[in-house]
């Protein structure tokens, strides 16, 4: 749930610091108040886009931070990012701290528990804490493709809905594929002439994995064989072999010294030093020795390698490229080759376009099962909640239109479309067909409501919902909003006084301007605060009477909070009292969050 926000230099929020509680909590107050101005800075550092038009003017920079509990699964996301803070609620449940700046020039930054983050990532926590359903939210409604978005996010279907998309994609891939084989036939003919005569070129030259290297130091060895040998004779005979030679020399040396240490022992310590010489001298001597038996000249050899370096060469300057990388050229244009085939014959390409396609159509008749029978459950939760909007004997059906499985969608095998009929006797229409505004105002807040309820999502924020309702639809509105604020941290924004009277906070949102002064211009600055019981009597007869409060609209509020008071206390004692009966008659079923939040 959401714990606190502050925001600074925001729009028309100079200094705003706020705590939430659970529950179902209003925002009210005069239009343009900057009611709404909440919802956009909250839904601001849960990842929208922004723009230097929110900074407030004169000032540098806006920043929102928001505090939020959290749940198993987003903890388990943050500790996998390294995003996990260390602070607690009150409750003892894991924080969250979400952050966000924007400057004046339009740049922005953001944070999660004080590390740098993405706005995608913002986005991500987002989704698994709150549920925004705008005020605009019956008009996205007439749109079919928010219409099957909102139901299948719903229905839980939205990874398997994605799932049909990929492989619908896949299968379009297949047919394109297809389809340049048929049209491109003669120019990859000659694409593949040319390969096959450069692979074949290649593979005749066979150039090997290293062999440059190797050849390379061959035919160095090679050319300068006859210096090599003089070179290597030549030290040979002055080590060990010549007249006067180093190791002759040493050895008479030793040999004296041995016996001149036998007369002092003081010359052991130069014998210690030359004796490894002799050794080590020895040694080369019989390396060199080795080395001038196993060399000698190789003219045929040395011309096997220079013409073999040639062929290299000319190879690699063709296709221009170093001479090591031609092995490495020839696997490469051996797969093009392959993969040109592959494309160019058309019974495989025909295979792989009837394998995608049968793909695609198994996850999407699946699919297609598992919207049919979420399509019922929604159908009626949604007709059941209409007919306590003042649509008695009005229907809801969600109509899967079936689309032509020869060509399929991305979405499926149907289009989701939304029908009503606004009461008994009415054949179901298009939603984007209702004439009525009040109609469509009270049928997508049903929907809302109804999809809400299904989402796991802790924080609910309605903004306007309302809009086009009022007498007893509006205290249904409120009490279908506090019945939710029993299970979940509900916020909403609203001009009704019937769904304020209903919830459990009231929180008055009002403008005020500074005079202006000789230094400064006027300054409007949006201010909030909780209200008290007196205070929510005084504002919600504001809200009945308008600008003039008289006495009998005064007692009309208070009678409308004591009712909200009094109904609220009797769903808590009816729910307490199914909650004791459910436990005592079936065991507890465990499930797992699905984290969902709704556009809209």
């Amino acid at each position: 749930m959401l714990r606190s926000l502050s925001i600074r230099d925001f729009v028309i929020v100079d200094t705003l610091d706020l705590d939430f509680t659970t529950g179902f909590t209003v925002f009210t107050g005069e239009t343009g108040a900057g009611k709404s101005i909440l919802i956009d800075a909250l839904a601001l550092v849960l990842g929208e886009r922004a723009d230097a038009g929110v900074v407030r003017e004169g000032s540098t920079r806006a920043s929102i931070s928001a505090t939020f509990g959290t749940h198993a699964a987003l903890d388990a996301w943050l500790a996998e990012r390294e995003l996990s803070g260390d602070e607690t609620g009150l409750d003892g449940e894991g924080t969250v701290l979400l952050r966000r700046t924007v400057d004046a020039g339009g740049r922005s930054k953001a944070f999660i528990n004080g590390t740098a983050a993405t706005l995608a990532q913002l986005r991500e926590v987002g989704d698994q804490l709150v549920d925004i359903h705008g005020q605009h939210a019956h008009q996205l409604l007439l749109r079919p493709d928010a219409q099957r978005h909102l139901f299948d996010a719903h229905a839980g279907l939205t990874e398997q809905a994605g799932a049909v998309a990929e492989a619908w994609r896949a299968w379009r891939t297949c047919v394109r594929q297809r389809e340049a084989v048929e049209s491109q036939s003669r120019e990859m003919q000659l694409e593949r002439e040319r390969l096959e005569w450069q692979v074949g070129e290649l593979d005749k030259l066979a150039p090997q994995a290293g062999e440059w290297e190797e050849i390379q130091g061959e035919y160095n060895r090679l050319s300068h064989a006859a210096g090599l040998i003089d070179g290597s004779r030549a030290a040979l005979e002055a080590l060990s072999e010549a007249d006067g030679a180093v190791l002759s020399v040493l050895n008479s040396v030793v040999h004296r010294l041995q016996q001149l240490a036998d007369v002092d022992p003081a010359l052991r310590d130069v014998l210690a030093a030359l004796e490894p010489a002799q050794v080590q001298i020895e040694e080369a001597a019989h390396s060199l020795t080795r080395y001038v038996d196993r060399l000698e000249l190789d003219p045929e050899r040395l011309q096997a390698v220079e013409a073999r370096m040639q062929a290299l060469h000319t190879a690699a300057r063709k296709y221009r490229l170093p001479p090591e990388q031609l092995p490495d050229e020839l696997l490469a244009r051996r797969q093009q080759l392959d993969d040109l085939q592959a494309a160019q014959d058309i019974n495989k390409v025909l295979a792989r376009e009837a394998a995608a396609r049968a793909a695609y159509l198994t996850l999407a008749r699946h699919l297609s099962a598992a919207r049919k029978t979420a399509a019922k459950a929604l159908s009626g939760a949604v007709t059941d909640a209409m007919q306590g909007l003042s649509m008695a004997g009005g229907t809801f059906v969600v109509a899967l239109n079936p689309l032509d499985e020869a060509e399929g969608q991305s979405h499926g095998l149907e289009q989701v479309e939304f029908l009503v009929a606004g009461h008994a006797g009415v054949t179901a229409r298009p939603l984007a067909k209702v004439a009525s505004g009040g109609e469509l105002a009270r049928i997508s807040l049903a929907i809302s409501v109804i999809t809400s309820e299904a989402a796991p999502t802790p924080t609910l924020i309605f903004d306007e919902v309302d809009t086009g309702i009022g007498g007893a639809v509006a205290e249904v509105v409120g009490r279908r909003l506090q019945e939710l604020g029993r299970a979940r941290q509900v916020l909403c924004v609203t001009h009704l006084p019937q769904v304020a009277a209903q919830a459990g906070t009231h929180l008055l949102v009002s403008k005020e301007t500074a005079d202006a002064t000789k230094a400064r211009a006027a300054v409007t600055r949006s201010r909030i605060r909780v209200l008290d019981a007196e205070g929510r009597v005084n504002e919600t007869a504001r809200m009945l009477g308008g600008a003039t409060v008289t006495a009998t609209t005064t007692q009309h509020a208070q009678e409308m909070l004591a009712q909200g008071a009094r109904a609220a206390e009797l769903a808590a004692s009816q729910a307490a009292n199914q909650a004791a009966n459910q436990a005592t008659t079936a065991p507890r079923e465990g499930g797992s969050r699905r984290p969902r939040r709704a556009a809209g």
